[in-house]
C-alpha cells in the first residue's frame, strides 16, 4: 500500500476529544507485512486495533475483543482463507471488509459484504472503515431500545429484541422462551438479514458442520420457532420461506 493523504481521513486526537470508546477493528491475516500496515494505518487513525492469525481467529477470541468491523487481509485466497472468511462471516454481527486479489470463489462467498480488491491505497482503506462503521452504527442507533442497556452483538426489529450474550430472545419486553438450537437459528438468520439460506447450508452453519441428518429438520425447528417467536406463525414476518430454496430473515 501507497502512503497518502485524504479529506476524509480525521485524526486520532480528533477522536480522543470526544471522550467516547473508540471503535474496535480486528485485522486477520497470515501476511505479516500486510497485516502490521493495516493495523498500523487505522491505529493512527484513532481505532482500537487487534491483530489475529487465520489460526487463532475463533468465536472466543472475535467474541472477547467486540469488534465493530472485521478486516479480513487474504492474500493468498486458498482453502484456509477461505475458510477464515466464511468463519469470520457465520459468527459476525457488524461489518466484514475483505482486502485481496479478486477470485472467483471469494467473489461467490463475500456476496453484498465490502470488497477491496489490492492493491489498495492506504487512504481508501481508512475511507472505507470509516464508511462501514459510520453505516453500522447508524442501523446500531436506530436499533437501539432507550429503555434497555445495549450489549455488544444485541439486535433489535421493531419489537424483536435478540440478545446472544444473554442468550435471550423478547418480544414488546416479554420473554420468549427458545432450545438452544431455536436461537441459534433465529440469531443465524438475524444475523444476516435477506440473505437466502437453503436447509443444507442451515445445517452446515447452526449445526456446526457435524449434523449429517435429514435436512427436513430445518424444517421443523422452523416451525417450531415460527409458533414462538411470530404473532402469526402462518403469515410470518421475519422468519420467511424462499420456495424450492430455503430462508431468510427480513427485518
Amino acid at each position: 500500500m501507497v502512503p497518502s493523504q485524504h479529506a476524509s481521513s480525521v485524526p486520532a486526537a480528533q477522536r480522543a476529544d470526544t471522550g467516547e470508546r473508540r471503535k474496535r477493528v480486528l485485522v486477520i491475516g497470515d501476511d505479516e507485512t500486510s497485516q502490521r500496515t493495516i493495523a498500523e494505518r487505522l491505529q493512527r487513525e484513532g481505532y482500537d486495533v487487534q491483530s489475529m492469525t487465520r489460526e487463532s481467529a475463533n468465536f472466543a477470541a472475535l467474541r472477547g475483543f467486540a469488534p465493530d468491523l472485521i478486516v479480513i487481509d487474504v492474500q493468498q485466497p486458498e482453502t484456509d482463507g477461505l475458510q477464515v472468511v466464511r468463519h469470520a462471516r457465520e459468527m459476525r454481527t457488524v461489518p466484514v471488509l475483505i482486502v485481496g486479489p479478486r477470485c472467483e470463489e471469494l467473489d461467490r462467498l463475500v456476496g453484498h459484504d465490502e470488497y477491496l480488491s489490492t492493491p489498495v491505497q492506504q487512504w481508501e482503506l481508512v475511507d472505507r472503515v470509516q464508511q462501514l462503521i459510520g453505516e453500522d452504527e447508524a442501523a446500531k442507533d436506530q436499533a437501539v431500545s432507550t429503555t434497555s442497556p445495549l450489549l455488544e452483538g444485541d439486535l433489535r426489529f421493531d419489537d424483536l429484541f435478540i440478545r446472544p450474550r444473554l442468550h435471550t430472545v423478547e418480544r414488546d419486553g416479554v420473554p420468549i422462551d427458545l432450545s438452544a438450537t431455536e436461537f441459534d437459528l433465529l440469531y443465524f438468520l438475524a444475523s444476516h438479514p435477506r440473505q437466502v439460506f437453503t436447509r443444507q447450508q442451515l445445517l452446515d452453519h447452526v449445526w456446526h458442520y457435524q449434523y449429517f441428518g435429514d435436512s427436513n429438520t430445518v424444517t421443523v425447528h422452523m416451525s417450531r420457532l415460527r409458533k414462538k417467536v411470530e404473532p402469526d406463525p402462518a403469515n410470518p414476518r421475519h422468519l420467511r420461506t424462499v420456495w424450492n430454496v430455503g430462508y431468510k430473515f427480513v427485518p
